[in-house]
């Protein structure tokens, strides 16, 4: 497989081992490491957008992908992603698994660890399911989901998407809007921005943002033409209704009156704003589809690109790592 040697050799350059044997949190990075994995990603966005896309930086490393909850963005960019790279990549098809037999989470982690692989990428209903499972592994492992508790490679990819689209993140801020108490990716996100410098915004009906939101740093709102205010980033969550016990809001079509991002709300941001969604989207729920396929404003189907470079900089920084480089 051949490949532009610059490309490559940017990469090798920039390449850092990761700073600790898993990633579970967005805490788990500090502000050099997250700069060294987005200028990292970087590289690997302009890699992707060759025709040869093949680097040997795994080459006979196995990266196992454990899905308990549905998945095509997450578990097909970590794939892609993997591949890539060089690894050889096992998607665990869980739904036809022994954990369809009774089989626990542990049995599940034990039997995985005895294959001996390299990387484990988890996504669990559960909310520490993917941290207890790294205590009984000998692998790296990496969160890709866990409950409502954190997302932290969406969050690191959501930060590429808005360094790419103004430079730089310090000094922005970020509105993130919607189901915020059913949502990892908020609480990551959250993380990630304010380490990065940006000032976060959270913006939701009084059901849907939780009781302590105050105590996160951010500034609270249940008004969204206050809240969008001059905002410079406007990133909409997906209404989680499978998550939700009882009615939190009277129907769809009121949430999407008072809370979806349309043409309207959008002009109560920044002149040049630009607007975000993790996926999937619900058209007409929390966005409108006039919004989200407008490519001057918004980076959606930038994030899913950014999605790929995003696990890539972070596999390969953890099998670094693994391979003896320093933190």
């Amino acid at each position: 497989m051949t490949y532009a040697a610059p490309v490559t050799d940017l990469i090798k350059e920039r390449l850092t081992p990761f700073p600790r044997d898993h990633f579970l949190a967005a805490g788990d990075l500090h502000p050099p490491a997250a700069l060294a994995l987005l200028d990292l990603a970087d590289a690997f966005v302009d890699f992707n957008r060759q025709s040869a896309k093949g680097v040997d930086l795994m080459r006979g490393q196995t990266v196992v992908n454990l899905f308990f909850e549905n998945s095509t963005r997450t578990s097909s960019s970590f794939e892609i992603a993997a591949k890539r790279l060089g690894a050889d990549v096992v998607t665990m098809p869980v739904a036809s698994s022994s954990v369809k037999k009774g089989e626990t989470l542990i049995d599940t982690a034990v039997t995985l660890n005895a294959m001996k692989p390299e990387i484990l990428v988890v996504r669990h209903a559960s909310s520490g399911a993917v941290d207890l499972l790294s205590q009984k592994v000998g692998c790296a492992v990496v969160n890709a989901g866990d409950g409502r508790h954190e997302h932290p490679t969406q969050a690191l990819l959501d930060l590429l998407s808005i360094r790419r689209a103004f430079g730089d993140v310090g000094g922005l801020t970020v509105a993130i809007c919607g189901d915020i108490a059913h949502s990892r990716v908020a609480r990551s996100n959250v993380a990630l921005l304010q380490m990065m410098g940006a000032r976060v915004r959270l913006i939701g009906p009084p059901t849907l943002v939780p009781g302590d939101a105050d105590r996160w740093g951010c500034e609270v709102f249940h008004d969204m033409k206050e809240g969008l205010a001059g905002c410079d980033v406007v990133m909409m969550l997906r209404l989680q209704l499978e998550r939700m016990a009882g009615a939190l809001i009277p129907s769809t079509r009121e949430y999407f009156r008072f809370w979806g991002l349309d043409r309207e709300k959008l002009a109560w941001a920044a002149p040049n704003a630009k607007v975000m969604h993790p996926g999937p989207m619900n058209r007409g729920v929390e966005i409108d589809s006039d919004v989200a396929d407008d490519l001057s404003v918004s980076l959606i189907q930038d994030q899913v690109e950014m999605g790929v470079a995003a696990r890539m900089a972070v596999l390969a920084a953890l099998a670094h790592r693994r391979a003896g480089g320093a933190a």
